[in-house]
């Protein structure tokens, strides 16, 4: 694991994530050209999001199985043509079909980030990892602002058939920088996904901090589907270009990083979570006053960002730890969960925008906010009762594993928890990495 290769990992995810967040400033424009309401255009995200949740499922675990070399060219030579039938859609219909195989095919970060950590030396995996998920969190900042300046030059349409050149430059990078590396699994795919199914199932932390990570990401959806419509009307009139620029308010959220590892690190892991989640609820008061005040409008991204970012690090915190073994596999448990949040959370503000306006739209973040505390109350109070901190299901010692479908939970090195991990009240640990992965 070189350092160049390294670097080319760490761009091949911020150039790969983007394809996510390019149509989210393009809204009104879109809108507009095509003659559709802003609930339509809305649901553009929310099939990016969609795509993304199948893609999660349906592609990731399959980096166990086959040479990842060769599926992540293949993936993004699919991801080039879907965009270019996206910077060409003559109509709103074709353009979903085009966005939602743009979602399930921008699956390559979850594929390079744990492929980085097997090819990385022991004593760097920390290191390589933080650098290549550093590359993904600056692609995910810069994506809305580029979009944005590109529809300025002419047309959204720009945005998407630049994206669509990138991605076959970078599937030509890869193609050459990538190490041929033999899967690491050779279980047959109906067992593979059997066994996301079982590790689900027995490991409540897994599901609750996925649950945690649905709430935060939907709110952040919510946010980002609608403020489009807000900044291009009264009594704002934005175009594109400045819309675009309001993504890099997110770099709030990059700082939240490393302050919710030190929190993880001091054993504050539960505390910090409900205090996010209320920061959570609050930021959608101040951006509701944001509906004609810019200064509030931007706290209350800031602090959305923050909140929303620092949710996300402590649940990775928590769930990482439980099966080192299976990582990618509870990558995929927890991904699926978390974007299918945020496709609920765009799909609700693009209808409640479209009825009812800002106010309306940030009255269901605050509501999102205020489910995400009440989970929180709920998890800490059934864990305190020294149950398993939603009834039932914690992750199972493998010394009492049986022979059915939870003994197949792991891949063929197994993927068992350690029996370390036994109950399934949240762990204070360390951030892998300590880095975002979106």
């Amino acid at each position: 694991m070189t350092r160049r290769l390294t670097i080319v990992m760490a761009v091949g995810c911020g150039v790969s994530v983007g394809n996510l967040y390019y149509a989210q400033p393009l809204l009104n424009a879109i809108a507009a050209e095509l003659k559709v309401g802003y609930a339509q255009a809305g649901l553009i995200v929310t099939l990016s999001q969609i795509g993304y949740v199948l893609g999660l499922a349906l592609l990731v675990p399959l980096g166990d199985l086959f040479q990842r070399r060769r599926m992540v060219v293949r993936v993004l030579v699919l991801t080039c043509l879907a965009l270019a039938g996206a910077g060409l859609a003559p109509t709103l219909g074709a353009l979903d079909i085009a966005i939602l195989i743009v979602g399930i095919t921008t699956v390559i970060p979850q594929i390079l980030v744990p492929f980085a950590a097997e090819l990385a030396a022991e004593g760097e995996r920390g290191r390589v990892v933080g650098i290549v998920m550093s590359g993904l969190l600056v692609g995910v900042l810069l994506a809305r602002t580029v979009s944005g300046l590109l529809a300025q030059l002419g047309t959204w349409r720009i945005a998407f058939l630049v994206a669509s050149g990138a991605m076959l430059v970078l599937a030509a990078a890869l193609q050459r920088e990538l190490p041929e590396v033999p899967p690491s699994s050779s279980m047959p795919y109906r067992r593979l996904m059997r066994s996301i199914i079982a590790i689900a199932r027995e490991d409540s932390v897994v599901r609750w901090r996925s649950l945690f990570g649905s709430i935060g990401f939907a709110c952040f959806s919510v946010l980002w589907t609608s403020i489009a419509f807000l900044l291009a009307g009264p009594p704002y009139h934005y175009g594109p270009a400045v819309i675009g620029l309001f993504g890099l308010l997110g770099a709030g959220g990059a700082l939240m990083a490393s302050v919710a590892g030190r929190l993880a690190d001091a054993g504050h892991t539960k505390a910090s979570t409900g205090a996010l989640f209320a920061l959570m609820a609050g930021s959608f008061a101040l951006l509701a006053l944001g509906r004609t005040e810019l200064a509030a409008l931007v706290l209350g991204i800031l602090l959305l960002d923050l909140s929303v970012q620092g949710v996300h690090i402590l649940n990775q915190a928590t769930i990482y730890s439980r099966r080192p073994e299976s990582r990618s596999r509870v990558t995929t448990i927890y991904m699926v969960c978390y974007f299918t949040g945020g496709a609920a959370g765009s799909a609700g503000a693009a209808g409640i925008y479209a009825a009812d306006g800002w106010q309306a739209t940030c009255a269901l973040g605050v509501g999102l906010g205020v489910l995400g505390l009440i989970s929180w109350l709920l998890q800490s109070v059934l864990a305190a009762r020294g149950g398993e901190g939603d009834g039932g299901g914690g992750a199972r010692d493998p010394s009492r594993a049986s022979a059915g479908p939870a003994s197949q939970a792991g891949d063929d090195r197994s993927a068992r928890a350690p029996s370390a991990a036994g109950g399934s009240g949240d762990r204070d640990v360390a951030v892998p990495g300590g880095g975002a992965q979106l």
